[in-house]
């Protein structure tokens, strides 16, 4: 099959049959979303090339706003509705609303920012718009990341659907490799860990030592389901001659706050970064050190919100914020160091202990990213840190296990930290031998059915 047109048709139906399957009622939303979307890029290059850039600015602020207000109805209206209401009720003025309840249409949290970062590529200049519907269609709604993304940029992938793709075994092996850690790290870790951090978050069961183990593993729970999702969605792009754009970069081995969104969900951290952050830098310039700390500020609400219409999620990213602050005004915040490493190729003693405290001021906004609501929240705090139980947590045969396999996993990430995945390794060593790889392959396919209860567990980041 040589016709690029004729793959991106294949590759369409294949999405939007997946699409089907996942919310049937919603694929009308993608599809008029994207031919709206068509219609709005061509007609703002056109603009742009008769020399009406206002009215170019104009249509790429409306295709924006357009985007932005069908997020807002099925995802926020009913949240800042009630918030609205609350707060008059308060001041003596009762009001009422009605709950609409939408269901929130999947992937459109991914696509409507995939929309939005084509309107404003093709107005800065950075890309043509796409005058084939299908090649389009394909990027908006490619079934390997409509679900959770990653949220791929259009001037990355959109060029590589205009040529044919041909099938190699290199692109599959990759692929499967990808896709193989990626179940992995999902079945063997993401799996395993929920339901201890679940019963922590029951607090009738009052078990500090519970809360203590929660506290520390649902940081590797969280990377460990969302990076796996992402090997998979990069895997199988990867197996059909398409790059996905990375999601994860060890981000544990982060030794600042700023580092770590440099490494955790790329994609998203880099696509408010360039559409938010970077015009309020700019804006903002004249007011030094302060205009970068707003700017950052409403950078992280921004990532904050995005997951959600809830109090934690506006409270997760003013934390975050906060952490920021130290950095900016010590200067820490523009410095990108290269990790040290001392005569066995490990990290020294220092980043170590900035890699441990930058560990555990992520926990903590991740107590805020998990609790249903801020009651909850602050709730799990005080069961944390009550003095009723001042002892170490015990740590049974069964979690040693569990802390065995995410130590291996974790430290075979930092010793194949340069490759897409721990399984792209080069043959040096004992890896030279073919027995010894897939060895290593047939373990992991091992581990993945062993702690396989059958069952599909949802991935996290589907609910956003």
């Amino acid at each position: 099959m040589h016709s690029a047109r004729l793959q991106n048709t294949l590759l369409l139906l294949a999405s939007y049959a997946v699409y089907y399957l996942l919310d049937a009622h919603m694929l009308w939303l993608l599809v008029v979303a994207t031919a709206v979307a068509y219609a709005i890029g061509w007609g703002i290059e056109w603009l742009e090339s008769h020399s009406k850039p206002r009215l170019a600015s104009a249509l790429t602020t409306a295709g924006v706003c357009l985007a932005l207000a069908l997020l807002f109805v099925f995802k926020y209206l009913d949240f800042f509705a009630s918030a609205f209401v609350e707060a008059f009720t308060r001041l003596g003025i009762p009001l009422s609303w009605t709950a609409l309840h939408l269901v929130l249409p999947v992937g459109l949290s991914f696509y409507s920012f995939k929309i939005i970062s084509y309107f404003v590529d093709i107005h800065r200049g950075r890309l043509r718009a796409e005058h084939d519907v299908v090649a389009l269609a394909t990027y908006v709604a490619f079934f390997p990341t409509i679900l959770a993304g990653p949220i791929d940029r259009p001037g990355e992938f959109l060029p590589q659907l205009r040529t044919p793709r041909r099938l190699a075994y290199r692109h599959l092996a990759d692929g499967a490799k990808m896709m193989l850690w990626g179940a992995f790290m999902k079945i063997c870790i993401a799996d395993v860990l929920a339901p201890h951090t679940d019963l922590a978050w029951q607090f009738s069961y009052h078990d500090q030592h519970l809360a203590l183990w929660a506290f520390l593993m649902y940081p590797v729970q969280m990377y460990a389901d969302f990076s796996g999702y992402s090997l998979l969605a990069i895997g199988a792009g990867r197996m059909l001659g398409l790059r996905v754009t990375t999601n994860f970069r060890q981000p544990f081995l982060a030794r600042n706050v700023a580092e770590y969104w440099h490494r955790w969900h790329i994609s998203l951290t880099s696509w408010v970064t360039d559409y938010v952050f970077m015009p309020l830098n700019v804006r903002w310039r004249n007011l030094g050190r302060v205009g970068v700390a707003m700017a950052v500020a409403v950078n992280l609400v921004t990532i904050g919100l995005w997951h959600g219409a809830n109090f934690t999620y506006l409270l997760f990213g003013l934390y975050h914020a906060l952490l920021f602050i130290p950095l900016i005004y010590s200067g820490a915040f523009a410095r990108n160091k290269k990790m040290r490493t001392n005569r066995l190729g490990l990290p020294t003693t220092n980043d170590v202990l900035r890699m441990l405290l930058t560990y555990l001021l992520v926990a903590v906004a991740f107590v805020l990213f998990r609790a249903p609501d801020v009651e909850a929240a602050f709730t799990f705090f005080a069961h944390l840190i009550q003095p009723v139980l001042p002892s170490l947590p015990v740590v049974s045969g069964t979690r040693w296990g569990y802390l065995l396999i995410i130590f291996a996993a974790l430290a075979a990430e930092y010793v194949f930290r340069r490759l897409p995945s721990p399984l792209q390794f080069q043959g040096n060593g004992l890896l030279r031998h073919r027995i010894v790889r897939y060895a290593i392959y047939y373990a992991l396919i091992f581990l993945i059915y062993a702690y396989s209860d059958g069952t599909a567990a949802e991935f996290i980041y589907t609910q956003f």
